[in-house]
Order: C-alpha cells, then sequence, then structure tokens
C-alpha cells in the first residue's frame, strides 16, 4: 500500500473514531500522522491520539485504554503535555 493509500485510510478511521476516542480521560487530540519509536518520527503513517501524559496501562480502567490497532491502522498514543495559552 502507497503511503498516499495509507493516509487516506487512516483519514477515515480518523473521521469514524475521533468523537469516541476525545471522549476518554486524558486524550487531546487525534490526527493522522507519523509514528514515532524512542522519541524519533518513524515514516509509518498512523492515527496518532495527543494526551496529555502517557500512562502505563495498569493505571487505567479498560474502557479508557486506547487501542494500538482501528480498522487495520496502527494508532499510535504520543504525549504532549497540556496545552496554554500565553
Amino acid at each position: 500500500m502507497s503511503q498516499d493509500e495509507k493516509t487516506a485510510k487512516a483519514t477515515l478511521v480518523q473521521k469514524k473514531y475521533t468523537e469516541v476516542l476525545l471522549k476518554i480521560p486524558h486524550v487531546m487530540g487525534v490526527a493522522v500522522g507519523l509514528a514515532k519509536t524512542n522519541g524519533a518520527y518513524t515514516s509509518d503513517v498512523c492515527l496518532v491520539v495527543m494526551v496529555d501524559k502517557k500512562r502505563p496501562s495498569t493505571e487505567l480502567a479498560p474502557q479508557d485504554q486506547i487501542p494500538s490497532e482501528l480498522d487495520g491502522v496502527r494508532v499510535d498514543v504520543q504525549e504532549i503535555g497540556v496545552p496554554t495559552a500565553y
């Protein structure tokens, strides 16, 4: 699958799941982007779920855990902190 096809599929998944994901505590946003591994971006197109702070799954209720994949698209949880306005 080409990068364009991966992006198009990820965009459909984003549209389908954004509303549900934003209801999960600590989720700040959902976007299509590149996955990160060990703090560095990869070339893998994925659904990026932005959270204020990453937490171990053991600290989260089952319904608050973010899946690693949705409809065949990788989900990457990325910590962004708490946005503030100046």
